[in-house]
Protein backbone atom coordinates (compact mmCIF):
# COMPACT_ATOMS: atom_id res chain seq x y z
CA UNK A 1 0.00 0.00 0.00
CA UNK A 2 1.59 3.21 -1.07
CA UNK A 3 1.95 5.88 1.76
CA UNK A 4 2.78 9.61 1.57
CA UNK A 5 3.51 11.69 5.10
CA UNK A 6 4.77 14.92 4.51
CA UNK A 7 6.75 16.76 7.05
CA UNK A 8 8.61 20.23 7.27
CA UNK A 9 5.60 22.71 7.47
CA UNK A 10 5.34 25.53 9.62
CA UNK A 11 5.16 29.47 10.15
CA UNK A 12 7.83 31.52 8.13
CA UNK A 13 8.50 35.21 7.84
CA UNK A 14 8.21 36.93 4.09
CA UNK A 15 11.34 36.40 2.56
CA UNK A 16 12.36 33.54 4.75
CA UNK A 17 12.72 29.28 3.53
CA UNK A 18 11.38 26.06 4.46
CA UNK A 19 12.34 22.61 2.96
CA UNK A 20 8.88 20.10 3.09
CA UNK A 21 9.73 16.53 2.88
CA UNK A 22 7.60 13.97 1.71
CA UNK A 23 8.47 10.23 2.53
CA UNK A 24 7.46 7.60 0.23
CA UNK A 25 6.65 3.88 1.26
CA UNK A 26 4.60 0.59 0.24
CA UNK A 27 6.42 0.04 -3.21
CA UNK A 28 9.15 1.16 -5.53
CA UNK A 29 9.02 4.29 -6.57
CA UNK A 30 11.84 4.41 -9.51
CA UNK A 31 9.75 5.73 -12.66
CA UNK A 32 7.41 7.19 -10.38
CA UNK A 33 6.14 10.84 -10.90
CA UNK A 34 6.08 12.24 -7.84
CA UNK A 35 4.30 15.91 -7.47
CA UNK A 36 3.73 18.76 -5.09
CA UNK A 37 -0.08 20.70 -4.74
CA UNK A 38 -1.06 23.40 -2.29
CA UNK A 39 -4.29 24.64 -1.37
CA UNK A 40 -5.04 27.88 0.14
CA UNK A 41 -7.96 28.59 1.99
CA UNK A 42 -10.97 28.66 -0.01
CA UNK A 43 -9.06 28.34 -3.19
CA UNK A 44 -8.88 24.94 -5.52
CA UNK A 45 -5.98 22.79 -5.11
CA UNK A 46 -3.16 23.79 -7.48
CA UNK A 47 -0.25 22.61 -9.09
CA UNK A 48 3.12 23.37 -7.77
CA UNK A 49 6.39 21.07 -9.06
CA UNK A 50 6.67 17.82 -9.94
CA UNK A 51 9.64 15.19 -10.80
CA UNK A 52 10.21 11.75 -12.17
CA UNK A 53 12.25 9.84 -9.37
CA UNK A 54 15.79 10.49 -9.52
CA UNK A 55 15.04 14.53 -10.21
CA UNK A 56 16.05 14.10 -13.90
CA UNK A 57 12.84 16.01 -15.20
CA UNK A 58 11.28 18.61 -13.48
CA UNK A 59 8.82 21.14 -13.87
CA UNK A 60 7.22 24.26 -12.12
CA UNK A 61 4.11 26.53 -11.93
CA UNK A 62 5.22 29.87 -12.84
CA UNK A 63 4.51 31.13 -9.44
CA UNK A 64 7.15 29.31 -7.75
CA UNK A 65 9.89 29.75 -10.72
CA UNK A 66 13.21 30.09 -9.59
CA UNK A 67 12.06 30.12 -6.07
CA UNK A 68 10.94 26.96 -4.80
CA UNK A 69 13.25 23.54 -6.29
CA UNK A 70 12.17 19.95 -5.91
CA UNK A 71 14.48 17.44 -5.24
CA UNK A 72 15.16 13.48 -4.28
CA UNK A 73 17.36 11.24 -2.35
CA UNK A 74 17.20 8.55 -5.10
CA UNK A 75 15.37 6.43 -2.44
CA UNK A 76 12.08 7.16 -0.82
CA UNK A 77 12.36 10.75 0.06
CA UNK A 78 11.20 13.81 -1.88
CA UNK A 79 11.96 17.38 -0.97
CA UNK A 80 10.03 21.05 -1.65
CA UNK A 81 12.88 23.51 -0.84
CA UNK A 82 11.25 26.91 -0.82
CA UNK A 83 12.53 29.86 -0.67
CA UNK A 84 11.49 33.40 -0.71
CA UNK A 85 8.53 32.81 0.32
CA UNK A 86 5.50 35.16 0.19
CA UNK A 87 2.50 35.25 2.12
CA UNK A 88 0.42 34.63 -1.20
CA UNK A 89 2.53 30.91 -0.60
CA UNK A 90 0.57 30.03 2.42
CA UNK A 91 -1.28 26.84 1.82
CA UNK A 92 -1.66 23.25 2.90
CA UNK A 93 1.18 21.80 1.06
CA UNK A 94 0.22 17.75 -0.58
CA UNK A 95 2.72 15.51 -1.73
CA UNK A 96 0.99 13.54 -4.91
CA UNK A 97 2.53 10.65 -6.71
CA UNK A 98 1.86 8.77 -9.90
CA UNK A 99 3.13 5.77 -11.72
CA UNK A 100 1.96 7.24 -15.31
CA UNK A 101 4.89 7.40 -18.35
CA UNK A 102 3.28 10.89 -19.01
CA UNK A 103 5.57 13.97 -18.49
CA UNK A 104 4.42 17.51 -17.41
CA UNK A 105 1.78 16.42 -15.13
CA UNK A 106 0.39 19.56 -13.42
CA UNK A 107 -3.35 18.38 -12.41
CA UNK A 108 -5.08 16.85 -9.66
CA UNK A 109 -6.51 14.24 -11.10
CA UNK A 110 -3.71 12.97 -12.69
CA UNK A 111 -1.97 11.61 -9.48
CA UNK A 112 -2.96 8.77 -7.71
CA UNK A 113 -1.77 8.42 -4.20
CA UNK A 114 -1.48 11.60 -1.89
CA UNK A 115 -0.21 12.68 1.20
CA UNK A 116 -2.39 14.08 4.38
CA UNK A 117 -0.58 17.23 4.10
CA UNK A 118 1.32 20.02 5.40
CA UNK A 119 0.06 23.73 6.86
CA UNK A 120 2.71 26.15 5.58
CA UNK A 121 1.52 29.65 6.18
CA UNK A 122 4.10 32.57 5.33
CA UNK A 123 3.67 35.94 7.62
CA UNK A 124 3.84 39.80 5.96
Amino acid sequence: QVQLVESGGGLVQAGGSLRLSCAASGRTFSGAVMGWFRQAAGKEREFVAASRWSGRYTWYADSVKGRFTISDNAKNTVYLQMNILKPEDTAVYYCAATFSDRYGLGRAHEYDFWGQGTQVTVSS
